[in-house]
């Protein structure tokens, strides 16, 4: 499935950035069967508006699966190195598939992003995890 979402997120990108070239996909996973749920992002915000231009953009999706376009809102999702670095200062929930000093998630500030790993400052102290490692990430509310 994590396959799957990665194709479609991948045709989504191509086929805003000729559209919509200043709305980032944040991500598009493939829920169950027969949705795809789109949260997207853009530098004056996400309006209403904009994701019903975005939907009608995606014309060719809607014809395979139900199709749900949104704002990330407050709990904005982390998916790119550059995601990371735009929101250093910020507090964010960090989890892995693997065993991180016998932790799997992490809550913290985040204090660093190269291109290869986040660092991010928990209350067991300062930790760096590979993307690679990453399952799923966002902010929280502070």
């Amino acid at each position: 499935m994590q396959t799957m979402s990665r194709e479609i997120q991948e045709q989504i990108e191509v086929r805003l950035a000729a559209a919509e070239p200043q709305v980032e996909v944040l991500t598009a996973d493939v829920v169950g069967d027969s949705t795809v749920r789109v949260f997207i992002d853009h530098p004056e915000g996400v309006t209403l508006d904009l994701c019903a231009r975005v939907t009608e953009h995606l014309a060719e999706v809607r014809e395979q699966y139900a199709l749900e376009v949104s704002s990330p809102g407050p709990k904005r999702p982390l998916t790119k190195p550059q995601h990371f670095r735009r929101f250093i200062g910020r507090r964010a929930r960090v989890r892995t598939r693997g065993d991180h000093d016998g932790r799997s998630s992490f809550t913290g500030e985040l204090v660093g992003a190269s291109d290869d790993t986040v660092t991010i400052a928990a209350d067991t102290g300062v930790i760096a995890i590979p993307y690679a490692d990453i399952t799923r990430s966002n902010l929280v509310e502070e």
